[in-house]
């Protein structure tokens, strides 16, 4: 018999489990809900944090009958799980990670699960999300109405040690298998895993290891409330071994460490002056030059080494840039989490402001080039832009957060910017072969440029990838870089 331990998310307690804890138990399984320190509403006990509720799984594995059990967190709930395995991996025979992302050692929970949008009271306490920000509790496909009244209802204030103190991990639990049930309405699916393993940062390298496996699930991220049914189902499924293992690609190198338009094109060598987080390609000409600041993606582990103005890829526009005769512009903005989204954001408008003082610029001729992830930068520009931003050009870009991103500020959505403000033109390169989730962003924000009368100007490449310049350097790819290139220089006036 399979014993699970079913572990909530952040301000709510066991109750969340009761419909699918009966099916497993139906089905023949032990099930047991969890209702972590001071989650039950009722307890005015102080000083609560991460270790607390470690501690609180740690004492119901030692009180369990079964030599093994299999530990489910969802959301804020994966947390405690893995430091609870960490401390009993002999008595864990799988993690379950519920519509999550796997925290690394030392990563608080407020980087990783969606926002709540309040700040801590004079308890200690955050407050759970509202009816008037039920956004924040994650994507909701298919949760009836009755089940969202509850979930309101019911909800408590979160300790706030419990989010923000790191989750400390031995590295003991690192060998036990692990299962990600991932919701495909929430933006979660096995493709996307596939291009983050592809993409070739080490946390998602790992996710093609052969211990871990991934279950799809058609629901929204609170498949207790919208598919309960389903969701027994699929942890029993879990629990067996199932899934579908993610292999790393043959190429063993990290997209961003491969050459730029590898043996496609050539890019010139210019030289190159570094400003604390600013580097500057600066181009052979006379006289103050306009200048194209690009924006990379992410987010990116903070240890990723090299950093991204140092890689090929960013290396590559910013030499191209230098050898039209702009002076590129290339930074390492602060984008380690969704959480970060603010904080990216002031690096941004610091790197301009440098970039715009100095004499070898000319101030009043400024683009702006975002790509990935970091297109949820151009928010700000779209939203308030300035006299001497002459265009804001996106490539593959993300264009509002996906789904499952609800930790994401809502400032950060150009979908909802773009023709709000009498603005600079934009020059959109769109990837073919884009992610869905991603280029569901870029079909939005079209729309939403068109109704506004936004000035859009789009450079297709049809045959292309997300990352396109590394994974496909064809011809293809060369002309859609060229031709967005001759349109951002031709709104500078070059």
């Amino acid at each position: 018999m399979t014993t699970f331990v079913l572990v909530p998310g952040g301000f709510t307690g066991g109750w969340v489990w009761e419909e699918t804890a009966a099916r497993l138990g139906r089905a023949g399984a032990e099930a047991h809900p969890v209702t972590l320190t001071g989650m039950d509403g009722l307890s005015g006990e102080t000083g609560i944090g991460l270790e607390t509720h470690v501690e609180d799984l740690v004492r119901l594995i030692d009180g369990l009958a079964a030599a093994e059990v299999v530990l489910v967190g969802h959301g804020y709930g994966l947390h405690p799980v893995l430091g609870a395995a960490d401390r009993r991996p002999g008595r864990v025979a799988r993690i379950v990670a519920l519509d999550t992302l796997l925290p690394q050692d030392g990563e608080p929970a407020e980087r990783s699960v969606p926002d709540p949008g309040g700040r801590a009271g004079a308890d200690g306490r955050v407050p759970p999300p509202t009816r008037e920000t039920r956004s924040r509790w994650g994507d909701l496909e298919g949760v009836p109405e009755e089940a969202l009244v509850r979930l309101e209802r019911l909800a408590v204030p979160q300790p706030a040690d419990t989010l923000t103190a790191p989750l400390r991990l031995t590295g003991a639990a690192s060998a036990l298998p692990v299962t990600g049930v991932l919701c495909t309405a929430a933006g979660s699916s096995v493709a996307m895993v596939e291009m983050l393993v592809e993409s070739g940062p080490p946390r998602f390298r790992a996710l093609a290891d052969d211990r871990i496996r991934f279950l799809e699930l058609a629901t929204g991220h609170w498949p207790m409330l919208s598919a309960p049914a389903a969701l027994a189902e699929t942890l029993l499924r879990a629990a067996a071994g199932e899934g579908h293992r993610v292999t790393a690609p043959a190429d063993e190198r990290p997209t961003h460490f491969r050459p730029f338009l590898e043996g496609v094109r050539d890019v010139p060598e210019v030289p190159r002056e570094r400003h604390g987080r600013v580097d500057l390609h600066l181009p052979d000409a006379e006289g103050p030059r306009p200048a194209i600041v690009f924006v990379h993606g992410g987010p990116v582990d903070p240890d990723q080494r090299p950093t991204p103005r140092d890689t090929p890829f960013l290396q590559g526009y910013g030499r191209l840039a230098a050898g039209a005769g702009a002076v590129g512009v290339t930074l390492d903005h602060r984008l380690h989490g969704l959480t970060d989204y603010a904080l990216a954001a002031d690096d941004l408008a610091g790197a301009v402001a440098l970039v715009r003082a100095d004499p070898r610029v000319d101030g009043e001729r400024i683009a702006l080039w975002f790509f990935s992830g970091g297109g949820l930068l151009a928010a700000d520009w779209l939203a308030a832009p300035p006299p001497w931003l002459r265009c804001v050009a996106a490539t593959y870009p993300m264009l509002a957060p996906l789904p499952g991103w609800e930790a994401v500020e809502p400032r950060f959505r150009p979908v909802d910017a773009v023709g709000t403000a009498d603005g600079p033109p934009v020059v959109l390169t769109r990837a073919g072969l884009e992610h869905p989730a991603i280029a569901a962003t870029v079909e939005e924000f079209l729309t939403a440029a068109g109704k506004r009368g936004a000035r859009v100007e789009t450079v297709d490449v049809p045959h292309g990838r997300h990352g396109f310049e590394l994974l496909d350097p064809t011809e293809e790819s060369a002309r859609a870089v060229e031709r967005a290139m001759a349109a951002v220089l031709a709104l500078l006036g070059e």
